[in-house]
């Protein structure tokens, strides 16, 4: 089974990470991040796959929500990306600060989602993110216009950063 950020065993956080024009907001129950890439034209590593996968099912799940579809975020999947590496070296799921992303990458709204242990890009979104309150309050945000999701594997097992944004107006 896959552990996310909010089942206590994490931090003090417990609960999805939104980051709003410097101020720090704690949301219940912090979901495990995934960044997701866009299908390259040549043939996809498993990472690369994972990542696709669960921006696509992020994206699904969305629509389902009357939510408007996010599009890649450059800046975001490099955040993600860097993320996913850190935890995967670690082997364990933590959350990056965030409040340098508003800067660096154009942002006035910022949030992200981590996990470890899923099997399936589709397998994080659904079973992880979405049955827990503060994940799945990030991947529903209607101000979020942009998405960066990266998966890295270590022992055995998926680590997956999630990192959302909006550009400043």
């Amino acid at each position: 089974m896959g552990r996310g950020w909010g089942d206590g065993r994490f931090g003090r956080y417990g609960a999805g990470v939104l980051t709003r024009l410097g101020t720090l907001l704690i949301a219940p129950a912090l979901a495990a991040a995934v960044l997701v890439l866009p299908p390259p034209a040549q043939a996809a590593t498993p990472a690369k796959e994972y990542a696709a996968q669960a921006f696509a099912t992020t994206n699904k799940v969305r629509a389902n929500h009357d939510r408007a579809r996010l599009k890649q975020g450059a800046c975001l999947r490099k955040a993600a990306a860097r993320q996913a590496a850190a935890m995967a070296e670690q082997e364990r799921i933590f959350h990056q600060d965030l409040t340098p992303l508003l800067e660096s990458c154009g942002l006035s709204m910022v949030g992200e989602n981590v996990a470890s242990g899923y099997p399936t890009g589709k397998a994080v979104v659904r079973q992880g993110w979405m049955t827990s309150p503060g994940h799945r309050a990030n991947i529903l945000r209607k101000g979020y216009t942009r998405m960066g999701i990266a998966a890295r594997k270590s022992g055995g097992a998926w680590y997956v950063a999630q990192v959302f944004g909006r550009p400043a107006a």
